[in-house]
């Protein structure tokens, strides 16, 4: 590398950081709704259809990132809220953004916050190839009351056992030189889980940490 060639690289370096390798995870974008009813706000949940993907869970509205289809993020949210609801895309009005959340298991999700302009869940027609019902909960119960705390631990694993049953060695570790520590599992992070408990059922998982990260900033105080 020379003079020059530094001088082109550092052109190319990001203004403002992002996700390094962001494109080789699943990517999909939420709304977080909120509807305002007799002085109160509430999030707006839905419970997905048992037969599609987390089949059964609460989340938000939201879905995969399609390049085809969507410029942004925002986007994405705002789609597959309509898409989702049923609501006419007049009604959702996004007030602003969270931090990206990255999973666990190679998922991302950028999160957008705003309200629905709608006084009722009968002003909603939700898909039901989707969504098996929508539901909401006054924002102060999840200011009231903490989620539990859970903890799961994460390991990498160099090998797998495959559709036939046998070992695959998916890291050859022998091969590249690689210490021996690594023919075997390691890492065993401990990885927190939220749970939400609510007459409406349990509110887990990436739902659970959005809805924690809300609270949060809510009981922010303002230096």
């Amino acid at each position: 590398m020379k003079k020059d060639d530094l001088l082109h690289l550092m052109k190319k370096l990001p203004t403002v950081p992002g996700i390094l390798r962001k494109d080789e995870y699943f990517n999909s974008a939420v709304f977080i709704p909120l509807v305002h009813i007799n002085d109160e706000f509430y999030f707006l949940f839905e419970k997905r259809a048992a037969n599609i993907r987390q089949g059964g869970e609460v989340c938000f509205p939201g879905g995969e990132f399609d390049d085809g289809i969507d410029n942004s993020f925002e986007e994405t949210a705002i789609r597959e809220t309509v898409e989702e609801l049923g609501i006419d895309k007049t009604k959702i009005r996004v007030e602003g953004i969270l931090d990206t959340l990255i999973g666990p298991m190679g998922v991302t999700v950028d999160s957008f916050i705003g309200t629905l302009d709608i006084q009722s869940l009968a002003e909603i027609s939700f898909d039901r190839n989707e969504v098996e019902k929508v539901f909401m909960i006054p924002v102060s119960f999840f200011e009231n009351n903490e989620p539990e705390k859970y903890y799961v631990t994460l390991e990498v694993h160099p090998t797998e056992i495959d559709k036939k049953g046998v070992k695959v060695e998916t890291l050859p570790v022998k091969e590249l030189q690689l210490p021996e520590r690594y023919s075997r599992p390691w890492g065993g992070r401990k990885n927190r889980i939220l749970v939400y408990k609510t007459e409406e059922g349990v509110i887990w998982g990436i739902t659970a940490e959005l809805v924690f990260e809300v609270i949060k900033k809510l009981k922010l105080k303002d230096l």
